[in-house]
């Protein structure tokens, strides 16, 4: 009989009840190791410390910042804490939370959302405050990077004690074959060298169809105790150096994992700060969230091939087929009931797979390769099977709907059934705030005015009653709940002075955006605000469409160069762009976040519409509905807060330094005249703001012949 597979959410889930745990006042002075808690200074000269060994100056925010941390690790109260760009706010979050790990020898995690962030904490940041605060400790704290199994080499595959796949691509292309052989070489060179194994030291880099081949996820790890190069492992090196750190440096996929899964990833630590937290629930529900192909049935198919009888793996192979013809007839979209085509393609799916599962599991002697092979086949068919059987349960109305399940088709890519969780904030006040101290940290947490809207996706209780702005996205109050996490939300500002040295621009007078690419009058303000800024220009489009529409345009109007994302690579064109001041960049999504260019290469952000989500996004439409049931307002809770978060983050791009200068534009006209306008400017930093193009126009091309005065 297919076994159950636990849910991913649960709307309704509380914390573990507070008899259960010892009061914040007295666990926080019980070192987790049971030896005395060191002597050591407090935050305020630790802080002052790091700050005058890295050459910086200190700033009001930054220790404010850090007085709050330090609240928020000795009493378990959980802090959001946002801090505008300048104000330090690695730094502020370090420090307490080195004192603390080296004070009760215990292990704080930090988390992350992008690669850029987790190399400029482990090769910069971690490294100068150790320096720093060495001697003020009485010893140099400890620091180290954890990725999830996929990111290091996995030695066993390159020593050739694992079957190698076929590439499907290389079956039919003697050239992909042939570059393939070339990277994979490359790769066991590498291994010669390389002292972690890990992914992103290796420049330039190889394509994933490469390292597929000599790397593995965590259920396809043989064990450390049964692998031929267990002792030497990449992947277990790294999680034994992480064990003895100090502080953990790790990204928000690897501790959604960690609260996800039963057996924990992330060594035993009772504080985490999760920097970057706007993303925390994206990030989340995409580890969350389950898909089934044809392809990776086919996988699986292949993989129990080689261990379990050719007419029981034959059956998977033939329920794969089955499902890629239901999919091939399916349109792409949410789907509120499950159609029997499909489901009874799922289901022989899942028993096909559930065949394969039974034999796999029975142990039996092995030599290291038909072990390898066997765990390999198990770790695809047991997440095929429990996939299967968590969509066929998403529609068993009586257990309530917790799942979205829709039809995604995209390009070059084969069709999909995919499920995700309705919310995720049950899980993270189960899973994550009811078993550590939680500090979040950000730019831009406070949308709308109010931590609340995020607090409610993080399955936190609204923090105060504050006096919303218009149209504001609330929900109806939840029933009061004396076991709810206790937080605190503070915002410490940034020290640069926003109205004094940029300006919002809504162009109040263009038309509505439209569904078919940049109108004319839209490509003719565009034209008008890059000339004037003389270049120095960032465009972040909604799509791919409009940015390349805008890029090919302004080619043959403007005599500055324009760029365009996939042009290059994205690290490419930021870097051609920032070294470039006449040059402006367009592009989509990735561009919205982590922009950095200081000084005159960027003066000027321009942004073509409020990036709401497409209103056919299955999982945005389905929260919104659920928000909507409740009686709150669906449109603002979610599709509102997804466009406050990107404006604020591409607002963000402007000013990077207390030098800079320079203009937000926003084209779409909305943000001056709909109802929700309040709430997203609320979002915004405090930009004097106009709506007169005249007046930006004039501002811009001041700044243009300033900076070309004093030779940038």
């Amino acid at each position: 009989m297919p076994r159950s597979v636990p849910q991913w959410s649960d709307p309704n889930a509380f914390a573990p009840d507070e008899d259960d745990q010892l009061p914040p006042e007295i666990a926080a002075d019980l070192p987790a190791t049971g030896t005395p808690a060191r002597e050591v200074p407090d935050v305020p000269t630790l802080l002052k410390a790091a700050v005058e060994a890295v050459g910086g100056v200190e700033r009001a925010g930054q220790l404010r910042m850090a007085e709050a941390v330090e609240r928020s690790i000795t009493t378990g109260e959980h802090l959001a804490v946002q801090a505008g760009t300048g104000t330090g706010k690695s730094l502020a979050y370090l420090v307490p939370a080195v004192r603390h790990a080296v004070r009760k020898n215990a292990t704080v995690v930090i988390s992350t959302s992008t690669i850029a962030l987790q190399r400029q904490l482990v090769d910069r940041d971690l490294p100068r405050l150790a320096d720093a605060l060495a001697s003020e400790l009485g010893r140099r704290p400890t620091f180290a990077i954890l990725k999830g199994r996929r990111n290091y080499l996995c030695l066993n595959r390159l020593y050739g004690n694992a079957p190698q796949e076929p590439d499907e691509a290389a079956l039919f292309d003697p050239s992909a074959a042939s570059s393939l052989e070339r990277q994979v070489k490359r790769l066991r060179e590498w291994a010669q060298d390389t002292d972690t194994g890990d992914r992103d030291e290796l420049v330039p880099g190889v394509s994933e169809r490469a390292w597929r081949q000599v790397s593995v996820t965590a259920r396809e790890c043989l064990g450390a105790h049964r692998c031929p190069a267990g002792d030497e492992c990449f992947a277990e090196l790294a999680r034994a150096s992480a064990a003895q750190a100090d502080i953990v440096v790790t990204n928000h996929s690897l501790l959604a994992i960690d609260a996800l899964d039963e057996r924990p990833v992330l060594p035993e630590h009772e504080v985490v700060v999760i920097d970057e937290a706007h993303d925390l629930v994206d990030r989340v529900t995409s580890a969350a969230t389950g898909e089934l192909t044809a392809r990776a049935a086919r996988l699986a198919a292949r993989r129990c091939g080689r261990v379990v009888p050719d007419k029981v793996a034959d059956r998977l192979d033939e329920a794969a087929d089955g499902l890629e013809l239901v999919l091939e007839d399916a349109p792409p979209g949410r789907l509120d009931a499950l159609p029997e085509s499909l489901g009874g393609a799922v289901a022989a799916l899942r028993d096909a797979a559930w065949s394969c599962l039974s034999l796999l599991g029975q142990e039996r002697k092995e030599d290291v390769e038909e072990s390898s092979a066997r765990k390999l086949a198990l770790a695809v068919t047991e997440e095929l099977h429990d996939t299967a059987v968590r969509l066929l349960e998403a529609f068993d109305e009586d257990a309530g709907r917790r799942d979205v399940v829709w039809i995604a088709s995209e390009p070059n890519r084969p069709p999909a059934v995919r499920i995700a969780p309705l919310w995720v904030g049950g899980l993270l006040r189960e899973r994550l705030f009811g078993k550590r101290t939680v500090v979040l940290a950000s730019a831009t947490l406070a949308l709308g005015g109010s931590f609340d809207t995020l607090a409610r996706q993080w399955g936190l209780p609204p923090q105060q009653k504050a006096q919303p702005v218009p149209e504001v996205a609330t929900e109806k109050e939840p029933p009061h709940d004396h076991s709810a996490p206790k937080w605190t939300g503070l915002d410490v500002g940034s020290p640069f002075d926003h109205r004094r040295s940029g300006i919002l621009y809504i162009a109040r007078h263009l038309p509505p955006p439209g569904r078919d690419g940049l109108p004319d009058a839209y490509l003719a303000e565009l034209r008008e605000l890059v000339r004037a800024a003389g270049g120095r220009t960032l465009g972040l489009f909604s799509s791919m469409r409009a940015a390349r529409q805008a890029a090919e345009t302004l080619r043959t109007e403007l005599d500055t160069p324009v760029l365009c994302q996939g042009d290059d690579s994205t690290a490419q064109l930021v870097g051609e762009f920032a070294a470039s001041p006449e040059t402006s960049l367009f592009g989509t999504l990735s561009l919205w976040q982590g922009v950095d260019v200081p000084g005159p290469s960027l003066q000027l952000v321009v942004m073509d519409r409020i990036p709401f989500p497409r209103p056919d996004d299955p999982l945005a439409s389905a929260r919104q509905a659920a928000v909507s049931e409740r009686g709150g307002n669906g449109f603002l809770s979610v599709a509102g807060t997804h466009a406050a978060l990107l404006l604020a983050q591409g607002a963000g791009r402007l000013l990077r330094s207390p030098n800079d200068r320079g203009v937000v534009a926003v084209l779409d006209p909305r943000l001056a005249t709909a109802r929700y306008a309040g709430f997203l400017r609320a979002s915004l930093p405090p930009f004097w703001t106009t709506y007169d193009l005249e007046v930006v126009s004039g501002a811009l091309r001041r700044l243009d012949t300033a900076a070309r005065e004093a030779g940038s």
